[in-house]
């Protein structure tokens, strides 16, 4: 059951292509769907009752129900509305300054239990690193939570960094932003044809206005989070799409893929199969 969408925050051209994997896949998605309630059978089974998009109910019957039911902060047991910090009432999230600083002034918040902070690990870790250097260390270097990379286990993984297409254009507008795209098939895809050729996907959002500096990069393919995780710091850094034409590639790889992207997202990309550089 899809509420609304896949990935509802992230690029929503990458989001579609993991979906039409995962149906070529045979996963069926119901686009729309709540679940009502469950119900548990005598032969063990469990029937859900499912509430469709025209608002009928729908009862099926499964093996095993996963929920992804999402979060809530887990402060309540804190306190905070006594110290008279500010929260999110839904959630129990803290509202916080760039400074990861609270209304209260001597209270600080990092992490997912901050209002807006990405749902993850590790920048949770860097945010605390770089607070306690400005707390203790004369440093005054802030959390850049725009430029935090991240990938979906999906079937076919999804690596990104940075801003969406559509993203982009709202923030800075349309004269300003370049995309571009390109579709490839792995190598190791050649002579297997459980994959569909159009599969794999590239996009890379770029500032015109700046020397096409990289302010978004989204790859979908195999092993998307190794890929992603080098490229990040290269972004991080301030890298543009020159340099990565500039840049030697490791052939043959699914990352070299990323280094001659240069078809604008207003035209249809052909599928790049096999090793190019070997003629397979």
């Amino acid at each position: 059951m899809v509420r609304e969408k896949i990935l509802r925050s992230y690029d929503q051209q990458m989001a579609a292509k993991v979906g039409e994997y995962m149906e070529k896949k045979g996963i069926k998605f119901n686009y729309g769907a709540t679940l009502d309630h469950i119900e548990k059978l005598e032969n063990g089974q469990k029937r859900a009752f499912i509430k469709q998009k025209d608002g009928s109910i729908k009862p099926e019957d499964f093996d095993t129900i996963f929920l992804a039911i999402g979060r809530t902060a887990e402060t309540k047991y804190l306190n905070l509305d006594k110290a008279g910090v500010k929260q999110e009432e839904k959630s129990l999230k803290v509202y916080t300054n760039d400074h990861e600083q609270t209304n209260v002034p001597n209270i600080y918040a990092v992490g997912d239990c901050a209002v807006g902070r990405p749902e993850l690990t590790p920048p949770a870790v860097l945010a605390g690193q770089l607070l306690s250097e400005r707390l203790f260390g004369g440093s005054s270097e802030l959390m850049n939570y725009r430029m935090v990379a991240t990938t979906f286990f999906t079937p076919l993984e999804y690596g990104c960094i940075g801003y969406p297409e559509k993203d982009a254009i709202d923030e800075f507008g349309k004269e300003k932003i370049s995309a571009y795209h390109t579709t490839f098939k792995p190598l190791e895809w050649t002579f297997n044809e459980d994959h569909p050729s159009e599969a794999c996907y590239i996009k890379i959002v770029c500032r015109k206005d700046q020397n096409e500096k990289i302010i978004g990069l989204h790859f979908l393919g195999p092993n998307a989070g190794e890929v992603i995780q080098g490229f990040s710091l290269g972004i991080n850094l301030g890298a543009t799409r020159h340099d990565l034409f500039k840049t030697v590639g490791i052939h043959p790889t699914c990352a070299e893929e990323l280094l001659s992207v240069d078809l604008t997202t207003d035209i249809e990309p052909s599928t790049a199969e096999g090793c190019k550089g070997c003629g397979l």
